[in-house]
């Protein structure tokens, strides 16, 4: 046998990481229709429990390093996120890094909250309306760290759901009803739609349409956060990524 040279080159723009809970349906397909296929983007997946509880939300900050762990070894990823809204809030934005950092390599580690955050004030909203789908225990924390983060959020509405199999059967439709409830009081800047499992992506656009505000999901900030990290383009829909 005869052994021919080679040599090692990188073989993406950019590279993300995405830890999705074991029940999230959504993201994923989202995430594969606004990364473009120069960018590789490599999924794991963490133990979550059929419902989103702070219980089932505590044990995911011990499995976090675990999940992390099974991203390929080999690569330096550009940003890995942790790809749930209610999780990050309970468990703290330091310490899902920190858990993230300590299996993983990775220039920045993204979650929805802050990216949500950040996309809202990119889009100059201050007085905003929420639409979440779970239950009291799981929504007002979210509504609080939006509160302290210097928003005024005008109105809350939540399906009151804790089955995240329900939470991912949820017609776009209902969504979008909830939405027009939350910002039936007027003079909200923008609409946030809370969770990672929610099917959003397709109604952002008309949302933004009937309401004349722009509309950020859970979905949509994490990968425009992410992109914008790692300097990288996006395929999206929606005011965020327009920049308008």
């Amino acid at each position: 046998m005869s052994h021919h040279p080679y040599k090692l080159t990188e073989r993406h723009s950019a590279t993300l990481g995405l830890i999705v809970l074991q029940v999230d349906e959504t993201i994923e397909q989202d995430f594969r229709r606004m990364v473009p296929d120069e960018v590789a983007l490599y999924v794991t997946r963490i133990p979550s429990g059929a419902e989103l509880t702070p219980d089932t939300i505590a044990q995911m900050a011990v499995d976090l390093p675990a999940a992390a762990r099974l991203l390929p070894p080999a690569v330096r990823f550009d940003a890995i996120g942790y790809a749930c809204t209610s999780g990050t809030t309970l468990i703290g934005v330091e310490r899902v890094a920190s858990l993230v950092t300590a299996t993983a390599q990775t220039r920045h580690v993204a979650n929805p909250l802050t990216a949500s955050i950040n996309a809202l004030r990119a889009v100059t909203a201050r007085r905003i309306a929420i639409v979440s789908p779970y239950i009291a225990s799981v929504a007002e924390p979210i509504r609080d760290a939006f509160t302290s983060a210097g928003f005024e959020v005008r109105h809350t509405v939540s399906f009151g759901e804790e089955v995240e199999a329900h939470v991912a059967r949820i017609d776009p439709a209902s969504i979008m009803e909830a939405a027009h409830a939350a910002c039936a009081g007027g003079e909200v800047d923008a609409v946030f739609l809370s969770c990672t499992n929610l099917r959003t992506l397709d109604i952002i656009a008309p949302l933004e349409a009937a309401l004349g505000i722009p509309v950020i999901s859970s979905n949509l900030a994490l990968a425009w956060d992410m992109a914008r990290l790692a300097g990288t383009d996006l395929i999206a829909p929606g005011r965020l990524v327009r920049g308008v």
